[in-house]
């Protein structure tokens, strides 16, 4: 499988615009589940957010029901903060972890975080998948 590199900008907390390259990382599997990933430098401490994602456009009753089912607890062994955010056309869950300027840490980093993401999500998927007319309005 190939992999897939990920780069990490700075992004300038008051703008809003990207700044410069931290690092760039290998990824070799479900790189397709980052909707997106920047660092934010607050009192000298660079924090990553990696922003999270489905790999499908979620059926309108799939929605609520893998948000109620998701537990952001297991994202909580790798990461410093794991939140829910409904806002978009699919579920976000954005992961927050500290930098760190060794790359092969931070490939692993990334690497479990989208592993145990991937896993939540196949269990989730398996925990809805008769629950249609539960959620259906």
């Amino acid at each position: 499988m190939d992999e897939t590199v990920i780069v990490i900008m700075l992004k300038n907390k008051g703008t809003g615009f990207l700044e410069r390259e931290l690092g760039s990382y290998s990824v070799e599997f479900h790189e397709n589940l980052i909707y997106n990933i920047f660092a934010l430098e607050e009192n000298a401490k660079t924090t990553v957010y990696m922003r999270l994602t489905t790999e499908r456009d979620l059926e309108e009753w799939e929605f609520p029901a893998v948000l109620d089912y998701y537990d952001t607890d297991s994202l909580l062994e790798v990461c410093n903060l794991a939140e829910e955010d409904d806002s978009g056309y699919n579920p976000i869950w954005e992961a927050a972890f500290d930098f760190s300027e060794n790359q092969e840490i931070m490939e692993e980093r990334i690497s479990r975080i989208l592993d145990i993401h991937k896993e939540e999500l196949s269990s989730v998927y398996n925990a809805i998948k008769d629950l249609k007319n539960d959620y259906e309005v």
